[in-house]
Parts: structure tokens; sequence; C-alpha cells
């Protein structure tokens, strides 16, 4: 009998790409495996044998592992996968808003954002902070900020984070920071005049609304594809996608300017 294509005997049946992933970190005996897929004995089987025919597979007793060429493939098959999940899940997003302030080499880590949520908030909220991002961030070490637009209570917050004593690094693109400087001066050399805080300025073009980290979370506004405000939000609290939210604050610090006086 002919043998299957490698890419169709792994994506062309569910039971037996779950299987390859469920072996992905040791082999596992076959009850276990059938309570894991939620299956039967006479229905798995055939698809472990097209797997073992492969070469993906061994069996041990009543046990299963993936072979040399088989942890090769897993390898190389759970980054696609994640992605493909991530760019399903956020299509629409991706799609609708301008990405093109996030560098290739984080769009190429999409996957890491595949448990993110995307929040919309009503109308009458719609420049209402993030109240569980902020509620978390309370107990937040530090703080790091990226923003284009006058947020209503910009001032507000920073004041509360300085208060509780929580370090703020924050970079503004050079329209913000010329309007806070020309409309409130005093505020922002007071604000730089804080030891608690690290104040940058971004002088190439932003196409993110804002990005707002804490410890262990983030929320990220992009603008819409035409540059319009959107109120749309992605939200994350997943160590994952926390490091591909520390990656892109650097993306921008490493061309920021910092400021200590107007």
């Amino acid at each position: 009998m002919k043998k299957k294509q490698l890419i169709d005997v792994i994506f062309a049946s569910e039971k037996r790409k779950n299987v390859l992933l469920m072996l992905k970190d040791g082999p596992q005996e076959m009850a276990v495996i059938l309570e894991e897929l939620d299956t039967n004995r006479p229905a798995l089987l055939p698809q472990i044998r097209i797997l073992e025919e492969h070469s993906l597979v061994y069996q041990s007793g009543d046990s299963y592992g993936l072979t040399t060429i088989g942890k090769i493939v897993v390898d190389e098959m759970k980054p696609f996968l994640d992605t493909i999940e991530s760019l399903n899940k956020h299509s629409d997003y991706l799609s609708t808003h301008n990405t093109e302030s996030i560098p290739d080499y984080l769009f190429e880590r999409i996957s890491e954002l595949r448990n993110c949520k995307i929040i919309e908030p009503s109308l009458v909220n719609t420049y209402e902070i993030n109240r569980e991002f902020f509620d978390k961030s309370k107990e937040s070490s530090s703080m790091m900020f990226v923003f284009t637009f006058m947020h209503p209570t910009f001032l507000e917050l920073l004041s509360y984070y300085l208060a509780r004593e929580i370090d703020i690094s924050m970079i503004l693109s050079r329209e913000l920071f010329n309007k806070v400087k020309n409309e409130y001066p005093e505020e922002l050399q007071n604000t730089l005049s804080n030891n608690g805080v690290k104040f940058y300025v971004y002088n190439k073009d932003i196409k993110v609304s804002s990005l707002s980290i804490s410890d262990d979370r983030f929320v990220l506004r992009l603008l819409f594809a035409n540059n319009e405000f959107s109120s749309k939000q992605v939200y994350c609290c997943h160590s994952e996608a926390y490091k591909w939210s520390r990656d892109f604050f650097d993306y921008f610090m490493k061309d920021a300017v910092r400021i200590t006086s107007i």
C-alpha cells in the first residue's frame, strides 16, 4: 500500500494530530491516551498504526512514544499550530487594525498572543481604563507605558502610581510630549523631577494608541487600519504573551530619547 504524504498523515486526521501533540512530553499508556482524547481503542488504533508506518510513533508494550523523526516533526508542528490558532482567533482584529509598528520578528511570534482577549468597551466606556488591568496593577513594582494620545486620566494615573511608589517608564510620541509640555508644563516638570519616573520621547512615527504593562499583564491598543482611534484592546496576562509585550516595549525603547527637564 502506498504511503501517505507526511503532511496528510499529520493534518488530515484530528486523532493523529492530537496523538502526536499528546506524546510531545513523553510516552503515554494507551488508557491515558484514550481518556485524554475521549475515544475508544477500535477508533484510535488504525490511526496509531498509520503513525507507526511513517516512523513517527513507536509502541512499547501498551505505551506509545515519539520516534526521533516524530520528535522533529512535533517540534516544528506545535509552533505552526499555535500560529494558526492565534491568527484564527484574532484575524478580524489584525485585519482591521494597523500593525505597521509591530516589527517582523515580533509578528513572527504572533502565536504567543493566542490566549489574549480582544475587549471592546461599550460606547460610554470608550475612553475608560481597563478596570481589571488597573486593579491588578496596583500591586506592581513597576509600570511601562507607550502613549500617542492624551488619555483623559493620563496625569491622574501617573500621580496615582507615583504615590504608591511604583516605578514608571513612559514613552510618548513627540506630538503628545509637545502637547503635555505646552498645556501642563508645571505638572510635567514635577513629574520629570520625580526619581520614580523615567520619561522618554519617541521621534519616529508610532502606529499604536497605547501599550500599558504591569508586572504580569498588558493592554495594547492599535489604531484602525485607516489610522483612526480604536477602543478595542488586546488584553493578556499569560507569561508567554507578557514576554512579547516587554519585547515590544524594548523595540520602542531602543530609539527613544530620555527627557529629564523641559
